[in-house]
């Protein structure tokens, strides 16, 4: 086992200050997958099987966390995987605040692991919501009619630039701050930028 770690992998869990044990007995429940490569990708441990993402460790205040790429997808018989935010579609965790609760799950972990390996194999895809079902905020809407050319600047977005920023405008409380929000990205999205380009 020894030899499939990665020394970045091993360099960010020396420099990880909290839950480094938890992590550690992530990542040796994992590295028991032989067809597993272990990687670290947005600064985190990251677990693919032929390049495709299937599971990443990942560290918050409250709780540390599996994240499934596709836990969507898995059918969860102990009810543990968790939808971090409604807006997130494909992705489902697993979380814990100590690595006893990890040891005490081992064998209900590489079930959830074995059966994400076996959604990757098996090419199966998250029916992702598409931009159209997203409802639009009205004052976006407004601000199209008042001006044609962000209408088709806005279509023209690829449809996760464009979720991004319903997502955002629609999360304002109020009608005045959807209003400035859309007039601060107005020129972004002329420009054909997303939200945090």
């Amino acid at each position: 086992m020894t030899n499939r770690k990665n020394r970045k992998v091993d360099g960010l869990l020396k420099k990880t200050k909290k839950w480094q044990d938890e992590f550690v007995a992530l990542r040796e429940i994992i590295l028991e997958f032989e067809e597993l490569t272990e990687d670290v990708k947005w600064m985190h441990p990251c677990y693919t099987f032929q390049d495709k993402n299937i599971v990443l460790m990942h560290g918050f205040k409250e709780y540390c966390a599996l994240l499934f790429h596709k836990g969507a997808l898995l059918k969860d018989p102990h009810g543990i995987l968790v939808q971090q935010t409604e807006n997130v579609q494909a992705a489902r965790q697993i979380r814990f605040t100590d690595s006893e609760e990890i040891k005490e799950m081992n064998s209900i972990l590489k079930e959830y692991i074995r059966e994400a390996i076996e959604v990757e194999k098996a090419g199966l895809e998250v029916p992702l919501k598409k931009t159209e079902e997203y409802t639009v905020p009205e004052e976006l809407q407004k601000k199209f009619m008042d001006m044609p050319q962000l209408k088709v600047a806005f279509e023209k977005l690829t449809p996760g630039r464009q979720r991004a920023y319903i997502l955002y405008f629609s999360k304002a409380k109020q009608s005045k701050t959807r209003e400035s929000r859309i007039e601060k990205y107005k020129q972004h999205i002329l420009d054909g930028k997303g939200l945090n380009d």
